[in-house]
């Protein structure tokens, strides 16, 4: 009976341990906007996976193969940097489509915990996203853009620069400038 009331404190102990001993946890972000347009007009700005003039955070696309699942787009951004996205689902229908982060530039590289860390353009990891158009009756259209992602740095203890919060407040204003532009291009 003592080493059965020794075990169960001991094993509250190792098991708290382990909560604080976590990595990264999955963030998201949900955006929408609503848009004084009819749906294919606005889905007509953003359908070309290969086309983002209509986000002022991005400078130029490359992108050889269209809206066919797989396809690689590198965006530069305005800020300066790359980041290559993949093409995961595509559907003309529905008017949206989901992609991946697959590589991204170093913005910066600092010291961190005695090791040199790159800093990406856009402080994530595993970063994955979908847009999408739904029409709201004939002359209104809401717009998501919903997006998960860890911060970049993986271990415990971030720095930073890439922490949860500078990763959200990236992912955030990156959605939210690109829909309030879209608005604006879509409302002319």
């Amino acid at each position: 009976m003592k080493k059965m009331l020794f075990s169960i404190p001991a094993a509250m102990f190792f098991m708290s341990s382990f909560a604080f001993a976590h990595g990264p946890v999955r963030q998201k972000t949900d955006e929408e906007i609503v848009i004084n347009a009819p749906a294919e007009k606005v889905w007509g700005i953003i359908k070309d996976y290969g086309d983002m003039s209509w986000h002022p955070g991005i400078s130029s696309v490359t992108n050889q193969e269209g809206n066919k699942k797989g396809a690689v787009r590198v965006l530069t951004l305005a800020s300066g940097g790359t980041i290559s996205e993949e093409l995961k689902k595509y559907d003309e229908a529905k008017m949206s489509y989901s992609y991946k982060i697959t590589e991204m530039s170093t913005a910066q590289t600092i010291t961190h915990a005695g090791a040199e860390e790159h800093v990406p353009v856009l402080p994530v990891h595993d970063y994955a996203a979908t847009i999408g158009v739904e029409a709201q009756g004939a002359d209104k259209a809401r717009v998501f853009w919903k997006a998960a992602y860890y911060r970049a740095y993986m271990n415990n203890d971030p720095p930073a620069e890439m922490n949860e919060e500078v990763a959200n407040k990236a992912v955030d204003n990156m959605l939210k400038t690109g829909l309030t532009n879209l608005k604006t291009l879509a409302e002319k």
